[in-house]
């Protein structure tokens, strides 16, 4: 496919040295961000005003996502002093409201939740009004490992579901949109107090009605929040974009949204699930 020339509304540029003071640091606690790993567009934004999205249990990823900057391959063992370094980080950095993340740990046994649910116990225990949203991977479906998180009570749980179904295979090859749905719809049923949020892109093929049905399906697995952004291609070897969406389509699934029962969704081409987090709990 022949690279598509950028329409006028996907634009954004980045200055430099408004990224150093946050680079600096997490540099200096040993941390990376998902902004950073990931090449996402809205860096400069969040770094500018003091946020950014921690990427813990390491920078490399155990799966090969085909939209995905992030490095894949064999990663080392999870950082026992991790959890301490991200609450202490956060603090200083002054977040009410901090998005984990991390990369995909297939080698590990739990995945690394038990890493998640330390560190949003260590970030509680520093400042327990600090807000935390965990967007996790799938744990390869296990519910033991999801409930170990629930249990140190996130903000808001989230896992990204990235696109329609009939894309898995082209564009997440070592996942599985069933085991993801599941995982989602569990997380309500563990703790219904606690929201549950997804996400997912837009420009890789997928067709409207895919997108509506996604939206169905989404809503039906208990999913609270909903975040739609255009896909980006980070990389010359990564998928290249099928198209770059018009804001209004975008403006169509989110009125889509409201209408089956999300109770908040952000939709629009620089959205991504991390980006201005804050923002979209504030509407429940």
């Amino acid at each position: 496919m022949t690279c598509l020339a950028k329409p006028a509304w996907i634009r954004k540029t980045i200055s430099p040295s408004s990224l150093d003071p946050v680079k600096n640091l997490l540099a200096a606690a040993r941390l990376n961000t998902v902004c950073d790993q990931a090449r996402c567009p809205n860096m400069g934004d969040c770094f500018s005003e003091g946020t950014a999205t921690v990427l813990i249990l390491g920078k490399i990823c155990t799966r090969n996502c085909r939209f995905c900057a992030v490095e894949h391959g064999i990663p080392v063992a999870p950082d026992a002093e991790e959890p301490q370094r991200v609450a202490r980080a956060v603090q200083k950095m002054g977040l009410r409201y901090v998005v984990i993340t991390s990369v995909t740990r297939d080698d590990l046994d739990e995945g690394g939740a038990s890493q998640f649910a330390r560190t949003i116990r260590e970030i509680y225990s520093l400042d327990r009004g600090i807000k935390t949203e965990v967007l996790i991977p799938d744990f390869k479906g296990e519910s033991a490992s999801l409930a170990d998180v629930l249990r140190a009570q996130p903000t808001v749980l989230s896992h990204n579901v990235e696109t329609v179904p009939g894309l898995y295979s082209r564009v997440r090859p070592q996942a599985d949109f069933g085991r993801s749905l599941h995982l989602l719809k569990m997380s309500s049923q563990i703790d219904p107090k606690i929201p549950v949020k997804t996400g997912f892109m837009l420009g890789l093929g997928e067709t409207d009605d895919e997108v509506l049905r996604l939206l169905h399906d989404l809503r039906e697995a208990g999913c609270d929040l909903l975040t739609i952004g255009q896909y980006l291609q980070p990389r010359p070897d990564l998928l290249p974009v099928f198209r770059y969406v018009h804001p209004d389509e975008f403006e169509f699934f989110r009125i889509k949204g409201l209408e089956m029962g999300f109770k908040a969704v952000a939709s629009g081409p620089f959205v991504r699930s991390s980006y201005r987090a804050m923002e979209l709990i504030e509407q429940l």
